[in-house]
């Protein structure tokens, strides 16, 4: 008899996640789809509903974090849990994302959490800040790859929003102020399948491997520590789930617990793929056999190609790349204000840069490094400042560092460069601002 079960893993961008997981489920003797806009159909009729694809069990890979409307996502992946047992069910993702949420949700558990405060009132937030002592960690509620994460001093003044985010306070945790480190766990099925330890990079403090941070296997995870990454994913109740944990001087603390962690940093520390992992589980939540030897073997690569189920790679609404004009309305963020103003596109430069004056009206920085940058007939370049802003263009977010410059004799306050442009088609005929006369600048 044939117990072969199909999993669908949901995800609507180009994961190598996703691709992973399903090339595990077939490497076990399954069948995997990958639920995505153009296959997805439900239809109710005469009080039944009918999925299509029609999978057994439902992997969700959703990424909340990098959409402006992850309500519409959320409202998604539970019109599909209804239908079919779901991992990594969207209301315990809704908890994981939104990381004030999860530590409420952790409130009287044996997981030790940071001080933190969210409050809605500017003068209320400042006021609170002053019991952190003379730094605290200010982050946006919502977030990814480190972005609207900052470190500022008591005396910075900062707003109870991020563009359209919730931020709040955090105490700053840690043990080697010159060296800053914590650990990722990856939890599948309330087991630990492999534990990294990341570095943040040289002039940062936060070690996501998407801003540089650097990375090592963890062979003899702490007990303490251990116990706290799977009494935290088990809490907020993920399936799978990637915990940040970060030691002080009185021991591990939580920082996240991440609902859709990625598996390269952990296999080029660890050399083991949670992939097979979660493909595993999938397989027995809908009632399928596999071999666990099988499953440790295939854990010891990482398979991201595209399956031979895949026959093309899927499209999503955000690569039917956006246009945008030669000058732009943008919304700019920093830790104390939000400006709305009309930036220019200059695919010519590789960095994007703010001018100073609108960088402390919305509290850009603090400054993290510097950078040399080259202009018209100057072959050596000058050094500027890089400080961290938030940028909203065209519906989408972007955390970018940015080269910070006098733009005062200038149209326009803020250049946008590639780190953004290359998201976007850009029409040098159109502008935002018609009546306004080119710029003139080198």
């Amino acid at each position: 008899m044939d117990d072969s079960v199909t999993v669908g893993v949901l995800s609507l961008h180009n994961s190598k996640e996703t691709k992973a997981i399903l090339n595990a489920v077939e490497a076990l003797g399954h069948s995997g789809v990958w639920l995505r806009e153009d296959n997805i159909c439900v239809d109710i009729e005469d009080g039944d509903a009918t999925l299509d694809p029609n999978v057994d069990v439902i992997a969700n890979r959703l990424l909340l974090s990098k959409t402006s409307h992850p309500a519409e996502l959320l409202g998604l992946a539970l019109s599909l849990s209804r239908l079919r047992p779901t991992l990594n069910r969207p209301k315990n993702v809704l908890t994981a994302f939104h990381k004030f949420a999860t530590a409420t949700a952790l409130v009287g558990s044996d997981v030790a959490l940071p001080d933190a405060t969210l409050a809605l009132d500017a003068d209320r937030l400042n006021a609170e800040k002053e019991k952190y002592g003379d730094e605290v960690v200010y982050k946006t509620a919502i977030g990814t790859h480190g972005g609207g994460t900052w470190k500022i001093r008591a005396d910075e003044q900062v707003n109870p929003r991020v563009g359209e985010r919730f931020a709040f306070l955090q105490e700053l945790v840690e043990r080697d102020s010159n060296q800053h480190r914590d650990l990722r766990v990856y939890v599948v099925d309330d087991k630990i399948v492999g534990t990294m330890r990341r570095y943040a990079p040289e002039n940062d403090w936060r070690t996501n491997v998407a801003l540089g941070g650097s990375v090592e296997g963890v062979d003899n995870l702490p007990s303490d520590a251990a116990e706290m990454a799977l009494e935290a994913a088990e809490t907020v109740g993920l399936d799978y789930a990637g915990v940040d944990l970060v030691e002080g001087t009185d021991g591990w603390h939580l920082l996240e617990v991440n609902p859709t962690a990625g598996f390269k940093g952990l296999f080029e520390a660890t050399g083991v793929s949670p992939a097979p992992h979660i493909a595993k589980l999938a397989i027995e939540t809908a009632g399928g056999n596999v071999d666990d030897d099988t499953v440790d073997a295939l854990a010891e690569t990482l398979d991201d190609s595209t399956p031979s189920t895949v026959e093309t790679e899927p499209r999503r609404a955000t690569e039917e790349t956006t246009t945008i004009g030669y000058t732009e309305d943008v919304l700019i963020s920093g830790t104390s204000g939000t400006e709305r103003i009309v930036a220019k596109s200059d695919t010519g430069a590789s960095r994007t840069s703010i001018d100073t004056r609108l960088a402390a009206d919305i509290g850009a920085g603090p400054i993290k490094s510097m950078t040399k940058v080259r202009s018209g007939s100057m072959k050596s370049g000058k050094a500027r400042p890089v400080v961290d802003i938030v940028v909203g263009v065209a519906g989408d977010r972007h955390t970018v560092a940015a080269s910070l410059e006098d733009r005062g004799h200038m149209d326009y306050p803020l250049l946008l460069g590639r780190d953004i442009l290359q998201h976007y088609q850009v029409d040098v005929g159109r502008r935002s601002d018609e009546d306004r006369s080119a710029e003139s600048e080198e």
